[in-house]
């Protein structure tokens, strides 16, 4: 079953450059992009006060009020926008959190304790040094303003001054983010907030009970949420808490589960109902089953992330980071401890607790609780993590006013631009070590989750590339899939390139949409069993369009096989138990479309294209390496 690749007959194609994102990576891609946005509203909000400080205020406090009768809520803009539009933002935030909860990095448990320790200690340090700062002044009590790492301007500068480190570091770095998060809503709501009214709070408690028991059901009426989550965000804001706690509480309760095969047959099933007999109620049947195969949390991030991300986000820095900038007022506020406490807090403590934690972590437990890459990578992104935007600014301007507030913005401006710069010099200089020390540095000495159910088997599985490669590749795929056939190319180009590659084709036909891939995969099979795998798997996915029964005989004519053994083998289906377990073991990987791909065992959620194939496998080969 073993072929070694020449070269010479794998050049000349032309690779596939499709995107095929992951919601984590969808979701660090839009973070990536409004990095930029949010920087551009910073730049905005400052020159605006500084040309015109007076037309900037002057639009922030103007009142805006919502009455129903005699009912009503009423706040200058500045704080709609800090109460009101940020709530969509921690939602979004709680989603993500969900989503990797149950599907994603965090979804085996023991990953969990790390990165929550991790995120743990970079707010404790950060804090003790704020109040040392400032020690006996009545500015101690604004130390949540040194806590809480920005999630979009984090993850958004990590790409920006970090380009090519590991995509584990970033899934690493979004739990620590997300947990200060939400110990920093804690904070804000126990003890930034005004006098709590307890009759209001136990209306807002006694609403979201509602909205549980609701979703306990199953109901999928999104308006009801919204109405419900609405009554709830006014009760808290009557009861004194600040309400953007419920937007993290909403997506925090919001599932999320891969797409199944089943659901998926189920929604072409509907559909192919709808085209024949195209009725009202037949579309209302397909649109529900569309939407049942995918997972209310990655619908909802589908439709908000953007809109938090590219508006939301930068109209809060636009409404918040604006401060008059003299001589006077920079001499003066750089010396004051509450500037000096934000900017070391983040600086300084954010790094140290976040590395240092971990490493005190990974010594207690002799390192079977460690982080998933190298301590380099780890130590840029703790230092990127001092970059405490929005939650910051939200918390400053909960806890002081006038000139003091003017000092904790600058602090915050201070320390997210420092560490920026302290983050690309930590990057910068691991990229300068020796390669096999900078391979150690990024990616470290943990192992990767293996996501392959069924091992690969050389005595079973059909092998490209030599036997013994410390990368292999596995591709679930499906004759009749044009995806498949698109990514062919790209395929023989990385085996092509990469000498050091086996690659493995395992089947998943998908008989719902694909009434030929069946029979394809079995005549596949009939023909290795005449030594010519690789040869009629060629042919067919050069030939997708033409996978009728009389068009595999005349391929197996082609390639010079036992005809009638071949035909009988087609028509008795001998090989249909052989495609049988490997459906079975793409159902146990969580293997739902094709094609999909497992490099070293870790599902590749990313492009198909030769770039993404090729990053990948030299990723696996690097961490192979060190492990040899």
């Amino acid at each position: 079953m073993n072929e070694s690749p020449a070269r010479s007959a794998l050049a000349g194609r032309t690779a596939w450059a499709r995107s095929m994102q992951t919601p984590l990576r969808e979701f660090l891609g839009t973070e990536t992009g409004s990095a930029t946005v949010l920087l551009v509203a910073t730049v905005a909000a400052l020159a605006w006060v500084n040309i015109d400080s007076s037309s900037y205020e002057t639009l922030w406090q103007t009142d805006l009020s919502i009455r129903i009768g005699e009912s009503g809520i009423s706040q200058d803009l500045r704080d709609w926008v800090n109460s009101g539009l940020m709530t969509f933002f921690f939602f979004v935030v709680g989603l993500e959190v969900r989503r990797e909860f149950d599907v994603g990095e965090l979804r085996q448990r023991r990953r969990l304790a790390l990165p929550v320790l991790a995120g743990l200690g970079g707010m404790f340090v950060p804090v003790a040094i704020y109040l040392a700062i400032n020690a006996g002044d009545s500015s101690t009590h604004g130390w949540g303003v040194a806590m809480s790492t920005d999630t979009a301007f984090a993850l958004g500068m990590l790409a920006l001054v970090g380009p090519g480190f590991p995509d584990r570091l970033r899934a690493f770095m979004l739990t620590i983010i997300v947990v200060d998060d939400v110990v920093a809503l804690l904070v804000i709501a126990f003890v930034y907030s005004a006098e709590v009214a307890v009759g209001a709070l136990l209306i807002a408690v006694g609403v979201f009970g509602l909205i549980l028991l609701l979703h306990a059901a199953r109901v999928r009426f999104g308006l009801v949420y919204f109405i419900l989550a609405a009554a709830a965000w006014v009760a808290l804001f009557e009861s004194g808490l600040d309400p953007i706690v419920l937007g993290l509480a909403m997506g925090l309760i919001t599932w999320a589960y891969p797409a199944g095969r089943g659901e998926l047959e189920r929604a072409t099933d509907l559909f192919r109902s709808f085209r024949e007999q195209p009725t009202p109620e037949q579309a209302r049947s397909a649109r529900a089953g569309l939407q049942s195969a995918v997972s209310p949390n990655a619908r909802l991030q589908y439709l908000y992330h953007p809109w938090t991300s590219y508006v939301i986000v930068p109209i809060f820095a636009l409404a918040n980071a604006g401060i008059v900038v003299n001589g006077g007022f920079l001499s003066h506020a750089y010396s004051s401890p509450i500037t000096l406490g934000i900017v070391f807090g983040y600086v300084i403590g954010k790094p140290l607790g976040i590395v240092g934690l971990s490493w005190v972590v990974t010594g207690l437990s002799r390192s079977r609780l460690r982080p998933p890459v190298g301590w380099g990578a780890l130590i840029g992104g703790g230092a990127i993590a001092g970059i405490g935007f929005t939650v910051a600014l939200l918390i400053a301007t909960l806890a002081f006013q006038g000139q003091q507030l003017q000092e904790a913005k600058l602090g915050v401006l201070t320390a997210a631009l420092t560490a920026s710069l302290l983050s690309w010099l930590v990057f910068r200089a691991t990229a300068l070590l020796p390669r096999r020390l900078r391979i150690r540095a990024l990616l470290g000495t943990s192992e990767t989750p293996v996501d392959l159910a069924l091992p690969v088997d050389l005595e079973r599985d059909h092998l490209r590339g030599p036997n013994d490669a410390p990368v292999t590749v596995v591709e679930y795929g499906d004759f009749e899939c044009p995806y498949c056939g698109r990514a062919e190319p790209a395929v023989r180009e990385l085996l092509a390139d990469f000498g050091d590659v086996r690659y493995i084709w395992r089947h998943l036909p998908l008989s719902d949409v694909h009434p030929n891939a069946q029979r394809a995969a079995e005549a596949v099979e009939a023909a290795a069993d005449q030594g010519a795998f690789w040869e009629m798997h060629d042919v067919l996915l050069d030939h997708q369009d033409d996978l009728r029964p009389r068009d595999l005989v005349a391929y197996a004519e082609q390639l010079s096989l036992d005809v009638e053994r071949f035909r009988d083998d087609l028509q008795r289906q001998r090989w249909a138990p052989r495609i049988e377990e490997d459906v079975d073991s793409a159902d146990l990987s969580g293997v739902t479309g094709t094609p999909t791909f497992f490099v070293n065992g870790r599902k590749h959620d990313g492009a198909y294209d030769i770039g993404a194939l090729s990053a990948a496998v030299r990723a696996a080969g690097a961490r192979a390496a060190i492990h040899q």
